[in-house]
């Protein structure tokens, strides 16, 4: 229950610009250009980054009562000071603070459903990013139908009280101790870096974690751009998030007869057909069959591979998910920071070629994992 509050909090996090900045009335109140929403975006994943390498390692020293619970706080903090801001510098600030009570949420919820279900991570994580879903599609929504009926900075508001009343929830009850009681040490980062097929997983996070926030940061303006209404661009946006929570709830059934890396694989090769679909559309029905395309893809990717780095690094399981975290919104930071250069000095469309490039990537570094596992299987053992 505490894990679900807190993962739909953080897509909740993710969503929330996206959605507003692809209405008028938020871009006309901050005055920003495509580069300077990029740029936003970017602070945003960088305090996502921060609050991974952060959080990570507290977790196996300090459990996760502390870690949640200051998480949610600061998440309620930067909303309202979103809820307030009229100008880029204010929005930025917090824009990072968003970011860092979201990467903690983020690492805390993935590392408790992985130490709580040793046995079934797979689709633990996966039913785990449902919530995170719902969270996320809430916010865009909720944007098309409030339109001329409530302001953004209420927007703001309510997403604070729902944090809220996270932080409430979570002083309140009791959650497992620590799994390992070692003081904190930056070394550990290094050292879990060094396992074998931990840089292999970063890297295919790192390239998902930018597609999904070019996705979950663009397609409203992006839609936008192209002539459609503030309204069905929120929609079209809800599609994405729509089909991002039930190709998770769909991967909890699938992974009980394939392999892990196998359907990393699958779905990565169908983010290739949604991208493109996407990038050419010129209807309506194509942007929003091209959205749900990329949804169903991207769903399964991050938890998945989570699981498959929970199922091999079980010991420090917060260390691990915290780098994991950190290398892939780098990624986050970076890929809709280019959209938004690109855009300002060619247009949307050609931005949006972006997360096409990271689905290609994706695709080779998810054969090289299941070769690589399969290479694994067939080497003769050395007694």
């Amino acid at each position: 229950m505490s894990a679900c509050a807190g993962i739909l909090v953080f897509g909740i996090v993710l969503a929330i610009l996206g959605t507003v900045f692809g209405l008028p009335a938020m871009r006309s109140r901050l005055q920003v250009s495509l580069a300077q929403q990029g740029t936003i975006i970017l602070l945003l994943y960088l305090g996502i980054f921060i609050g991974s390498l952060l959080v990570g390692p507290l977790i196996d020293h300090l459990g996760h009562k502390a870690n949640l619970l200051s998480s949610s706080l600061i998440v309620a903090s930067a909303m309202v000071l979103f809820a307030g801001a009229h100008s880029v510098t204010t929005a930025s600030i917090a824009a990072i603070l968003l970011g860092v009570g979201g990467g903690g949420l983020n690492t805390c919820t993935n590392v408790l459903v992985s130490d709580l279900y040793t046995e079934q991570r797979g689709p633990m994580l996966n039913l785990l990013g449902i919530f995170f879903g719902v969270g996320a599609m809430s916010i865009p929504l909720m944007a098309a139908s409030i339109e001329g009926r409530f302001t953004i900075p209420q927007l703001f508001l309510f997403s604070a009280v729902l944090a809220l009343g996270c932080t409430a929830w979570y002083a309140l009850i009791s959650f497992p101790p620590p799994q390992t009681k070692q003081a904190f040490s930056w070394r550990e980062l290094v050292v879990v870096a060094k396992y074998q097929g931990v840089l292999l997983l970063a890297f295919i996070l790192f390239c998902e974690s930018g597609n999904e926030a070019c996705i979950a940061g663009w397609t409203s303006t992006y839609v936008g751009v192209i002539g459609h209404s503030p309204r069905v661009a929120t929609l079209i946006l809800a599609a994405y998030w729509g089909a991002l929570m039930l190709s998770r709830m769909l991967a909890a059934r699938v992974l009980r007869g394939i392999a892990k890396s196998q359907l990393v694989l699958s779905v990565a090769l169908l983010s290739l057909g949604g991208t493109a679909v996407l990038i050419s559309a010129r209807s309506l029905i194509l942007l929003f069959t091209g959205t749900a395309l990329i949804g169903l893809s991207y769903g399964p990717i991050f938890p998945t591979t989570l699981a498959i780095a929970g199922d091999r690094y079980t010991q420090q399981a917060g260390t691990v998910f915290g780098l994991l975290f950190s290398v892939a919104l780098i990624g986050g930071m970076t890929f809709p920071w280019a959209v938004g250069q690109v855009s300002q000095q060619i247009g949307v469309r050609s931005g949006m070629v972006v997360p096409g490039l990271g689905a290609i990537v994706i695709v080779g570094l998810c054969i090289a994992l299941v070769f690589g596992q399969h290479k694994s299987k067939i080497q003769p053992s050395v007694s």
